[in-house]
């Protein structure tokens, strides 16, 4: 926040800059100072100085004046305690040091109050040079400056330390003051400017209650001293002075016309004194100044707390709302501008003695059936004894039908005599003990939410009006399991239950009790939340520029749809930045929309929500839109809206045609009642319509209207006259009904009090529920048949009267029963399925699936080929048990049941088709049959096929059935399931499909597996095959690594590696090898790992290659695949001279070469294609395409 310093001409003000430097600014200026808190800054005045704040139109000013009374015994400028140390990183205000004794300061600011100044701001002013001056004087902040009070010893110090000042300081130029300032020093005014004295519009000097106008009086004095710029210091301070003791010398109020609660006050204006100098001839004396007078009262002694009970300029007051018989202190001060005289002497007075106040109530305290006993607080005497109470009651007798207890109330009004007789207490009805109330009804739904139930319920029947009973709602959640809670206590017969859950059902009975007890509780009502709704819609903006008639909208949909989609978006529209009146413009499921019929020049503002079948979203926040102005082009009376009730009008109208420039933002409607000529304001808003109620019937009624905007009201409109109408009829008494068979009832009822017109029709309601009712009959009759009913069902009926004038209340609701008849028709017929037609006692058998989890028990089902499952809903008995269904097959026999509602029909011919219906029976007959279905048995399933094993390894078997391509064709409409037994005995599933072959894997060499099949198509599942055994065979050795081959001389060592035995068969290996270019031939078998060959070529090459044989106990051998071939190279035979160089060579030559196997050469080929593709496609790339 920015304060503003204001430094007058040749006045100096000293600051501390952001680097440390201090700055001095001399008058005129402004110093904007930035406030971090908006506080006021402190100011430091000098010794013998105090500060005083002053508002003036919404900028208050702080003004240095100097103290009444100053003591300079040892204090010095320089020794001084320093000011309270600022903020570490802001600075505070430090004055020059040419202020330590100049005139009134005055320097103006923007607070937000005196009582926060802080003296912690951040300088934004930078000057050239600066000075400093460290040490000041401290002033509290908070309130108006206090003004001592001096004797007259003070006055004659504070003189001559003055005329000691004069003496050693000299006459400065302009006049003799009371202090010779420097050139530096400030001018003696406290204007804030040259010859414009400052305004009392807003001074608040401490005083509270003063109004605008006594704020406002101007200060002819002050404004003496401000506009002499040219007169001696010595010459304001002196008339500062006498003006200060005027306003000391006013004398103590008289008091006048006391009474018990009020005293009128008036008092003596503050006289000139004689030391004052007179005009003389020809010379125009100052002007009278303007006092203002504060009176402040004590009614706690002399010397105890006053306050303020009146601010104003006349001279006498009337105090109100006094204490009776009470001692009072009251005083006045007199003020003037900024200076206030002390207090007067305060006189004291005693209000008189009244009557004693109005008595509280009484209360009950305890009672029987035939007595009470009350209680009742006693009152404030208002100064004299209270002799005695007068208690009146007055009895009255509350018969209740068919109960033989007679319940008496009585009405007691205590009260006090003296002197004086107080006012009655008010009313109260008190009743004696009565019975435990009966049950109340059920409770009903008014309305429901996503999380709160709106529930009411009535009083229970018989009970008396004076019966003070309380309620006690008890909710149980469903499948909570924590049964009914308590939701409510008390004697409201509504209650909202929340924080609920959203699309659940809760159940609710009510229990009421009263003094003597308990009622047991009512019938439970179900009732259900409502789903919750989505959010608002988001990111609503204006498409494109606005014009002066219209513009667009688009929006995004909700983050959150509230669980269903959107179905329906709606824009509104409000003129103007009130908001109060929103028009709807737009509905659909766009997601932009076209507002137009626009104003020209107006502020909109737009919104957009959605609905969904949770409800409606929230609304969002709206989006401001000004349309481009153009050059724009009175209210007619209110009309009636539809027909004049008989207590309450409803009005509407029409906006002006001309809004002046501003929006219309409110209206004022005005009312005349009949024969009155002042009218009274009956509705104040934003909307184009308003009901006015509290009317009388038949009454002539006036009425007008005026419209607002920002500038204030317009004229009234024309009077439109309205006429109420008639009032309508009351309650019937509750409707008769007589039964005449169990699907027929005549009601009948009376005519009720018509209150001033004639019934013209009546209104039957007539429904199961009583909360559910429907209209059935309208029309001028007496009563009413009703036919088409169901029997041994509750129904409930009421009735009202309908005249001109409207429509009277409903009547009692009345309970009938229709009597029993034969049971009503089947209905929801349906198949049942495969799973459900299960035989009852059998036995399960168990079997595990890949897809499932764990076993399951499977029973033993009826066949779907020769059986039919039914099942239907039973139908209502209609007061009468059903004991039998009757199933009639058409041409087959019909199957009589008992009371069951599932049936299994069997012996049944397969795929055949069956028209069946279902009959009720009970005590009194049958009821109608159910309508005609059709049901087929399937077919017979399939059988199963031939399992057989194609083919088998020793990890593999290869299973082959039926007849058909292995793999699955799409009109193959026979599936077939393989299963597996595992170790345990239970068989598993491995495959389900229409192929004829399934390779089976992960299996153990030389092991016996059993397998079995079954088909099942559309028709069912057919049985299982016999069980099929298939064995795997024993897996050969593993190919063994390439053998090692040395050469000793004219021998060679070939060596290989260790297989260890397999399943307990050892392994022995075959050593084959080849000269030149012969064939390979044996040259070792056995279990040896290595072999030496003798006698070896020098000039033949030889190759070498080894397998594994494993030998079974009771199996031929089983050879393992070779290795691959290693080759052992003839040596070679070099010169003398060359064998030295070419050594290391021939020794690598002689290393025996490994050939490539065939995942090697794959890959290699492989990788080859793969290079040339890419040289191929980076030719193709080059040279064709670019």
């Amino acid at each position: 926040k920015v304060i503003l310093v204001q430094v007058n001409p040749g006045e100096a003000f000293t600051i501390q800059r952001d680097d440390g430097q201090f700055q001095c600014i001399t008058g005129p200026a402004q110093v904007p100072m930035m406030s971090p808190n908006g506080s006021v800054p402190q100011i430091y005045v000098p010794p013998g100085y105090v500060q005083q704040i002053i508002e003036e139109n919404g900028v208050r000013r702080v003004l240095v004046l100097p103290q009444t009374e100053f003591h300079p015994g040892g204090h010095s400028p320089l020794h001084h305690p320093p000011p309270p140390p600022p903020h570490a990183h802001l600075q505070a205000f430090i004055p020059h040091p040419h202020i330590m004794h100049p005139p009134p300061h005055l320097y103006s600011g923007m607070a937000g109050g005196t009582g926060d100044m802080n003296p912690q701001y951040i300088s934004q002013y930078h000057p050239a040079h600066t000075t400093i001056y460290s040490e000041q004087d401290t002033h509290p902040p908070h309130g108006r400056a206090a003004f001592a009070h001096r004797d007259e010893r003070a006055s004659k110090t504070y003189e001559r330390l003055q005329k000691k000042l004069k003496e050693r300081q000299g006459v400065g130029g302009g006049g003799c003051g009371v202090l010779a300032l420097s050139k530096d020093s400030p001018p003696p005014s406290p204007q804030k400017s040259r010859g414009t004295p400052p305004s009392g519009g807003d001074l608040q000097n401490g005083l509270g209650g003063k109004g605008a106008e006594e704020q406002a009086q101007p200060s002819t004095a002050v404004t003496a001293l401000v506009k002499s710029p040219g007169r001696g210091k010595e010459t304001e301070s002196g008339e500062a002075k006498a003006l200060q003791e005027r306003l000391n010398s006013i004398c103590k109020p008289v008091v006048t016309d006391i009474q018990a609660r009020g005293a009128s006050l008036s008092w003596v204006a503050p006289s000139r004194t004689e030391g004052d100098d007179e005009p003389k001839e020809g010379e125009e004396g100052p002007a009278e100044p303007s006092f203002t007078y504060e009176v402040s009262v004590s009614y706690s002694g002399k010397d105890g707390k006053y306050k303020s009970a009146y601010s104003g300029v006349e001279l006498s007051a009337t105090l109100q709302d006094l204490r009776p018989a009470t001692d009072y202190h009251v005083r006045v001060q007199a003020m003037c501008n900024c200076l206030q005289g002390i207090p007067s002497e305060p006189v004291s007075f005693t209000t008189l003695s009244c009557e004693p106040d109005k008595p509280s109530p009484p209360r009950k305290a305890s009672g029987t059936k035939s007595s009470l006993v009350l209680q009742w607080k006693a009152p404030c005497d208002n100064g004299s004894k209270i002799q005695n109470y007068i208690l009146q009651w007055d009895e009255v007798l509350a018969y209740v039908w068919k109960i033989k207890y007679i319940y008496i109330q009585y009405i007691f009004c205590p009260t006090i005599i003296y002197s004086f007789r107080s006012e009655f207490s008010e009313g109260v009805h008190i009743m004696t003990s009565c019975s435990v109330p009966a049950p109340p009804l059920s409770p009903e739904l008014i309305q429901s939410g996503v999380t709160w139930l709106c529930v009411r319920w009535h009083r229970p029947a018989g009970s008396p009006k004076e019966d003070e009973i309380s309620y006690v709602l008890e909710m149980e959640e469903e499948g909570s399991g924590y049964g009914f809670q308590a939701s409510y206590d008390g004697d409201e017969l509504s209650h909202t239950a929340r924080n609920l859950h959203r699309s659940t059902t809760y159940r609710f009975r009510v229990v009421a009790y009263n003094a003597e007890g308990k009622s047991n509780p009512s019938g439970v009502s179900e009732f259900t939340t409502a789903p919750d709704r989505p959010g608002c819609p988001c990111r609503l903006a204006v498409k494109g520029k606005p014009h002066p008639t219209s513009f667009r909208l688009t929006w995004d949909p909700p983050k959150d749809n509230g669980g269903s989609d959107v179905t329906k978006y709606v824009a509104e529209l409000s003129e103007g930045l009130s908001g109060s009146s929103w028009n709807q413009v737009y509905s659909g499921s766009a997601m932009e929309c076209v507002c137009d019929g626009l104003s020209p020049g107006c502020s909109y503002q737009a919104r957009v929500h959605c609905f969904s079948a949770g409800g409606e979203s929230p609304l969002m926040e709206p989006l401001q839109v000004q349309t481009p102005p153009v050059p724009p082009g009175p209210c007619q009376p209110p009309r009636v809206v539809g027909k004049p009730k008989s207590r309450e009008v409803q009005l509407r109208w029409a906006p002006p045609l001309v809004d002046g420039g501003s929006a219309v933002s409110s209206y004022s409607v005005e009312m005349f009642a009949p024969q009155m000529d002042e009218g009274r304001e009956v509705y104040q808003g934003s909307e184009l319509d308003c009901t006015v109620g509290s009317l009388l019937p038949g009454r002539t009624y006036g009425f007008r209207l005026r419209a607002a905007n920002k500038a204030g009201y317009g004229p009234f409109s024309e009077r439109s006259e309205v006429t109420t109408g008639p009032g309508a009829p009351e309650a019937c008494r509750p409707p008769h009904v007589t039964c005449k068979s169990p699907t027929c009832a005549v009601i009948s009822w009376e005519t009720p009090p018509c209150n001033g017109a004639a019934v013209s029709e009546y209104r039957l309601e007539w429904g199961a529920a009583e909360g559910s009712m429907q209209t059935c009959y309208t029309g001028a009759a007496l009563s009413h048949e009703m036919r088409g009913l169901l029997p041994a069902t509750n129904y409930f009926c009421r009735v009202q009267a309908v005249n001109v004038a409207g429509v009277g209340p409903f009547s009692d609701a009345v309970l009938c029963q229709t009597p029993c008849s034969v049971p009503g028709p089947v209905s929801n017929v349906h198949a049942l399925r495969e799973s459900e037609m299960r035989v009852e006692g059998s036995r399960t058998t168990e079997r595990d699936e890949e897809d499932e989890e764990g076993e399951e028990a499977r029973p033993l089902l009826y066949s779907p080929s020769t059986c039919l499952g039914l099942r239907w809903e039973a139908p209502c008995d209609h007061g009468s048990e059903i004991t039998s269904y009757l199933i009639d097959l058409g041409e087959r026999q019909p199957i009589l049941t008992g009371p069951v509602t599932k049936y299994i029909i069997q012996n049944l011919q397969p795929d055949t088709t069956y028209r069946i219906r279902i009959q009720a029976l009970n005590s009194l007959g049958a009821g109608p049959c159910s309508h005609t279905f059709k049901l087929k048995t399937k077919p017979l399933p399939p059988l199963p096929p031939r399992l057989e094993c194609t083919a088998s390894s020793h990890q593999t078997l290869r299973l082959k059935w039926g007849e058909g391509p292995a793999k699955a064709q799409p009109t193959d409409s026979l599936l077939y399931h393989l299963q597996m037994e595992d170790k345990s005995g239970r068989f598993i599933s491995l495959y389900k499909g229409p192929c004829h072959t399934h390779k089976v894997q992960r299996l153990n060499e030389s092991t016996s597996y059993t397998f079995r099949i079954q088909a099942f198509n559309e028709a069912g599942e057919g049985p299982f095959s016999t069980v099929y055994t298939f064995t795997t065979p024993r897996s050969p050795p593993a190919p063994l690594k390439a053998p090692r081959v040395e050469r000793v001389d004219e021998s060679c060592e070939v060596s290989w590696e260790t297989l260890p035995p397999m399943k307990g068969d050892p392994a022995i290996y075959c050593l084959q090898s080849m000269q030149g270019n012969s064939e390979f031939k044996q040259i070792y078998k056995g279990s040896a790992t290595s072999y030496q060959l003798p006698n070896l070529s020098s000039s033949t090459e030889y190759r070498f290659r080894v397998c594994a044989i494993r030998q079974c106990q009771d199996a031929p051998e089983i050879i393992g695949p070779y290795s691959s071939t290693i080759i052992l190279l003839p040596p070679r035979v070099d010169s003398p001279g060359v064998s030295g160089t070419t050594g290391s060579k021939a020794a690598e030559a002689q290393k025996p070469k490994r050939s490539m196997t065939d995942e090697q050469f794959s890959f290699l080929i492989i990788a080859l294609l793969a290079v040339t593709s890419i040289l191929i496609a980076v030719a193709i790339q080059y040279f064709v395409i670019e």
